[in-house]
């Protein structure tokens, strides 16, 4: 019988940076920029007004209550 070794730590090749993870951070904020120069904000912002202006506006607002929700906690989903 053979066994399936999980990588632990470092060995999935991502460091631990503790807390604030600088490296995940740098590629937010280099995609908003990209986001930014791509010219498309406007039209995403037509998106979302007209998204809440419509049918999805419900779906969206539960969505939003659902996320406030954990904002103070651990998602529970992830607790085992």
């Amino acid at each position: 019988m053979t066994e399936t070794k999980k990588p632990r730590g470092n060995e999935t090749g991502q460091r631990n940076e503790g807390e604030g993870n600088r490296t995940a951070a740098r590629q937010y904020n280099e995609a908003q920029q990209r986001f930014i120069k791509s010219g498309k904000v406007e039209e995403k912002a037509r998106e979302a007004e007209a998204a809440m202006d419509g049918d999805e506006r419900q779906e969206l607002e539960r969505a939003e209550a659902e996320g406030k929700r954990h904002i103070a906690e651990e998602d529970p989903k992830l607790k085992r």
